[in-house]
């Protein structure tokens, strides 16, 4: 992957989105001051106008679309970016994690030849992009058991039903705008029990890659809704090789190289594809026949509720040379906290749409070892 070879004068928040929460702005402008110390320059204020003297390091909100909008910025490869850049919209979602079903509509860019060469590391389901296809792909699933219906942008399980009949589509459908699911698509998946979700990951920042398996755990909001609440990571220093080289359970052995194959399988095809921070969820869980099955999810290319641990780690492995690996952690609570000494606070205070809420990282158990 090409590096920029400018040092960086600025770290610069480029928020993308139509809105964002007062907690999400808050833990972006911290994650941003971290990542300006790691790279030893100031923070400037977030979304700068291009300049091509400027030589920013950004930190994208979302995984970016468009190459060619984007190098005006200067953001031309993995080092001039936390995050990630693809060149269409479908391809910064979970609808990739799919195949579409026979003769479906499918909008500019979209290969099938992903899934084909990711599938060791799928569950079994569809991503369509119009009602009739979720419909036919609906009625495929539903054969086997029940479908979980994944809307490609929500994020921490938000929105997400199980149907175990066709006529309970309808009600899912209905509220959908044709043109946005035209874009972005919508997924049907085999709808699993008894689900633990791994994360495998890697962060390269600064000369640094780093890459670590987590779990991730679950928490209820104030309206009582279960929503993630953090994960815990066993980083190591190096790529994903490194990673295997760590006493495994299976399970785990076969969540990274369920991550590999998704990984490589996106760099194959998605042409533009270029991320420096790397996460996937991969479920394991229990279908209808009872079997037991492990899949890739969904990726993320973009900060995420890890990216606090991820960037106080690469803090830690940049101020200690001999650190081979270490565990930290992401915990998201709603209502009071008592907080850890050892604690980094990147967020706290009262949301205007959440609540009560803090949010913080912990950094533990170094090794220095081989």
């Amino acid at each position: 992957m090409p590096h920029s070879r400018e040092p960086k004068t600025a770290v610069v928040l480029l928020d993308t989105r139509e809105h964002t929460s007062d907690h999400e702005h808050a833990v972006q402008l911290k994650l941003a001051d971290c990542l300006a110390q790691l790279l030893h320059v100031p923070r400037a204020e977030p979304n700068q106008p291009p300049n091509a003297d400027a030589h920013y390091y950004y930190l994208a909100t979302d995984t970016l679309i468009d190459p060619a909008r984007y190098a005006p910025l200067g953001i031309r490869g993995e080092g001039d970016l936390f995050g990630g850049l693809v060149s269409h919209p479908y391809m910064a979602t979970k609808a990739i994690s799919h195949p579409l079903p026979a003769d479906a509509r499918f909008p500019p860019g979209w290969t099938n030849a992903f899934a084909q060469d990711a599938s060791d590391a799928l569950l079994r389901g569809y991503t369509v992009f119009s009602k009739d296809d979720a419909r036919r792909a609906a009625a495929l699933l539903l054969a086997e058991g029940r479908v979980r219906i994944k809307p490609v942008l929500a994020c921490a399980g938000r929105g997400q039903q199980v149907i175990t009949r066709i006529e309970e589509l309808e009600a899912l459908l209905s509220p959908m705008d044709d043109g946005q699911l035209a874009v972005w698509g919508l997924v049907l998946e085999e709808d699993l029990s008894a689900v633990q979700t791994f994360s495998v990951g890697q962060v390269r920042v600064a000369g640094l890659t780093l890459s670590y398996h987590g779990t991730q755990q679950l928490t209820h909001d104030h309206a009582g809704i279960e929503v993630y609440g953090g994960s815990d990571l066993h980083i190591v220093r190096g790529d994903y090789h490194q990673l295997l080289q760590l006493p495994l359970e299976d399970h785990l052995r076969l969540a990274i190289i369920q991550a590999i194959t998704y990984e490589r399988a996106a760099e194959h095809h998605f042409k533009g594809f270029i991320a420096s921070r790397r996460n996937y969820d991969i479920a394991r869980g229990t279908d209808p026949h009872g079997h037991l099955r492990s899949g890739v999810l969904e990726q993320s290319w973009r900060p995420g509720g890890a990216s606090s641990a991820e960037i106080l780690a690469l803090l830690a492995f940049a101020e200690d040379p001999a650190l081979q690996q270490l565990r930290a952690s992401t915990h998201e609570v709603f209502g009071k906290a008592e907080l850890p000494a050892d604690a980094t606070l990147f967020y706290q205070g009262h949301d205007s749409e959440l609540g009560q809420l803090s949010k913080f990282a912990r950094i533990r158990d170094h090794d220095h070892r081989e």
